[in-house]
């Protein structure tokens, strides 16, 4: 089968620049790679194919000779000492893949690839505190103090690992690179250098203090500035009061996950308090004014409307929480809960008796129940 062109297969134009020819390879190399064709049995070919290709044009004197004579130019010894692209195998695989392996995969190895420069310190982790807080710090905001166990920078050696703050020294096997690479068949595999442990950098004489780490474990005390109006599931960041890093490398932050703890009188419905309220029947019955508590500490009064039923709710507006990220101040909810007297003497029986020969017309909602259960009998016999 007669081959492809060249241009052709890594998708640009003939005469394409090096930089459009490496980003056609790159582009090509991600979108035919094996490990993610799993379901494409031709995905090996091709990617060799391409792989192929670029090893021509991404040299300057194979690509004259590719554009002056196409494939022959590589074919019955023509094209000098080249050799025919592709025909090495697993070295020329090796040769044009490791220029865009750092392209194709460094941001997931943590670092850019470069020309031997050394390897940045490692960043500390980020940390979480969960911070369990009452409903009325919540609704009022609150200063306070917290105690974090972390690493924090070695003092004695200024976070650098080595022994009087000295400088570490660039990593003999993998030049600083924090990582190294071997070919194991028709893959080049990198993985973390194992002298340096990725860090590009040795410390000779270690700190005796943390042990070469540049940092020690501490519990640090810090103040921690509680907005008014968080809830549950809210997240309060602190930029650089995570761990240290590694050799001086730069801090990790500290993230407070809010919990708001349940209430004994209120119950929270994002910026909106309920308060479910006990009253008597004689109150229910009658109507009158009662006497509730606010989330800041005060009193409201609340007039109750004469025939109220449990269940019934009331609004006081303003009394719920503070917002958080704009919006306006919640409302308090009352609802009533008509209490049923107990422990009855033998006179307040029998005037609840009396009234209640009394009122048989009074209750609608007993009289239009019964009178619907009075017509499902019937309606069952029928």
């Amino acid at each position: 089968m007669a081959k492809r062109d060249y241009y052709e297969v890594l998708g640009v134009a003939k005469g394409a620049s090096a930089d459009e020819i490496k980003k056609g390879f790159r582009k090509k190399a991600k979108e035919l790679h094996p490990d993610r064709n799993s379901d494409n049995p031709n995905a090996e070919a091709q990617f060799k194919e391409a792989n192929e290709a670029y090893d021509v044009l991404k040299a300057p004197d194979k690509k004259a000779a590719y554009d002056r004579y196409g494939h022959a130019a590589f074919e019955g010894g023509m094209g000098g000492g080249g050799g025919r692209p592709g025909g090495g195998g697993q070295g020329d695989f090796s040769s044009a893949f490791s220029d865009v392996f750092d392209d194709l995969f460094g941001d997931f190895m943590g670092q850019r690839g470069g020309g031997g420069g050394g390897r940045r310190a490692a960043r500390g982790a980020d940390l979480r505190y969960n911070l369990r807080i009452t409903l009325e710090d919540a609704f009022a905001g609150m200063q306070k103090s917290i105690n974090v166990p972390t690493s924090v920078q070695c003092d004695s050696c200024s976070g650098s690992g080595a022994e009087g703050g000295a400088e570490p020294t660039t990593c003999p096997t993998c030049s600083g690179m924090g990582k190294v690479r071997a070919q194991q068949g028709f893959f080049t595999v990198e993985r973390t250098c194992p002298t340096c442990s990725g860090m590009g950098q040795i410390v000779k004489n270690p700190c005796k203090s943390c042990r070469g780490a540049g940092r020690i474990e501490k519990e640090r005390s810090l103040s921690v500035n509680i907005p008014a109006g968080v809830e549950t599931g809210t997240r309060i960041r602190l930029a650089g009061e995570g761990e240290a890093g590694m050799r001086g490398g730069p801090s990790g932050d500290l993230y407070i996950f809010i919990e708001v703890a349940e209430h004994d009188l209120f119950e929270r419905d994002g910026p909106n308090l309920f308060c479910r309220v006990p009253v008597s029947m004689s109150t229910a019955a009658l109507g009158g004014n009662i006497e509730v508590p606010t989330i800041d500490g005060g009193r409201g009064r609340v007039q109750i409307p004469g025939g109220s039923q449990s269940g019934r709710q009331m609004r006081l507006r303003g009394k719920g929480m503070p917002p958080l990220r704009g919006g306006g101040v919640g409302d308090m909810i009352i609802e009533l809960a008509v209490e049923t007297p107990v422990n009855l003497t033998s006179r307040q029986k029998e005037l609840l008796k009396e009234f209640e020969d009394l009122s048989s017309e009074n209750n609608p909602e007993s009289s239009s129940f019964f009178s619907s259960v009075k017509s499902f009998w019937d309606s069952m016999k029928g």
